[in-house]
């Protein structure tokens, strides 16, 4: 909530480079309405994609994985959560579906937060929706799991539950003033709540989850079709740089909000850049079923995959023409096929 105590402090004088982020963000916003309202059938493909890479990447970034055919099958809704991790990314596709459906009819309030926090731990043990009884911290880790450095520490138990409402209700009042973006609005909220950071876990998760709907509010729809989380596990250290830069200072509301800004806002003209590449794929005239073969080859998280992992990815697509679509890609040297039946695959390189 430091940041909204003073905002003509921390947002009254944007940055060049931040404001020429906006326009940016503004372009971005215009060319995707349009391609949207022009063809809205050609980006199913993109919307399943982003999906699966959500509710894989959200939870990566948190060191929680599932093998990549277990996350399709479980956003997909086939599959029951077998291990804590499934059920962390079928919690999070939970409230992705919920957001995606239903973002222009959700209030923002401390209530709906919890609620969500609640939604993503629905298939595993823990009682989510509580806020926490007890200090916690933001930390770099290793791929093993090791905490390397704490990034900051958040605010005391007992000061959590007036924090986040103070926190919703000076966003609320500047978002009705209308004296500074709501992307900059948007942008300060979502950092102010990881210095809250309110709950016992799962706090970076539901940032996201919460950046997503705020975009939404903002009129900012490209989170449908390209995965944010997925844009922000492949820059995870500047993530946590720009977080790193943010922190000083914010108990006392001395902390410089744009090194955070300008990542958050990096992120979102990274997504509209991405969707303007896949729009222009499908209106190449190569289909939009290749390109949806293509985007699941590439979106892989892990570089082996099947066969049977495409076309349970994509059932509406023939075998054939999987087929046909794979061998292209090996023909090009992007994939190749370690073993002598073609049943399975090993991604050479992203560059297509």
């Amino acid at each position: 909530m430091q940041t909204f105590r003073d905002l003509e402090k921390h947002l009254g004088l944007v940055p060049g480079r931040s404001a020429a982020a906006l326009a940016e963000a503004s372009a971005g916003r215009g060319r995707e309405e349009a391609f949207r309202r022009q063809n809205p059938r050609a980006l199913q493909g993109l919307m399943e994609v982003a999906l699966i890479q959500s509710s894989a990447s959200s939870n990566a970034i948190e060191n929680i994985t599932v093998a990549p055919g277990r996350v399709t099958e479980l956003v997909q809704d086939k599959t029951e959560p077998q291990t804590r991790s499934e059920g962390e990314v079928a919690g999070y596709r939970k409230v992705l579906d919920t957001i995606h459906s239903s973002a222009e009819h959700i209030p923002f309030t401390p209530k709906v937060v919890r609620q969500f926090h609640r939604d993503i731990y629905t298939f595993t043990p823990t009682p989510g929706g509580r806020f926490k009884n007890s200090q916690n911290e933001v930390a770099r880790f290793d791929a093993q799991g090791n905490k390397l450095t704490v990034v900051f520490k958040g605010v005391s138990p007992f000061e959590t539950p007036n924090a986040m409402d103070e926190l919703h209700e000076r966003f609320g009042e500047a978002l009705k003033n209308g004296g500074h973006s709501p992307l900059l609005l948007a942008g300060s909220y979502v950092f102010d709540f990881l210095m809250i950071h309110p709950f016992n876990d799962g706090n970076g998760r539901l940032s996201r989850l919460l950046t997503l709907l705020l975009l939404y509010h903002c009129g900012h729809e490209v989170g449908r079709f390209i995965s944010l989380e997925k844009l922000m596990e492949e820059s995870k250290e500047t993530y946590y740089e720009s977080l790193e830069k943010s922190t000083s200072g914010w108990d006392e509301c001395n902390h410089d909000i744009w090194p955070w800004l300008n990542y958050f806002l990096g992120i979102l003209n990274a997504a509209y850049e991405e969707f303007e590449a896949r729009a222009g794929e499908l209106m190449g005239g190569r289909g939009s079923k290749a390109m949806r073969i293509k985007l699941f080859v590439r979106s892989r998280a892990s570089d082996v995959f099947t066969f049977d992992e495409v076309h349970q990815a994509l059932p509406d697509i023939s075998s054939d023409h999987i087929r046909t679509e794979l061998r292209k890609l090996r023909d090009a040297g992007f994939i190749e096929s370690p073993g002598r039946g073609r049943k399975e695959w090993r991604r050479l390189s992203t560059a297509f």
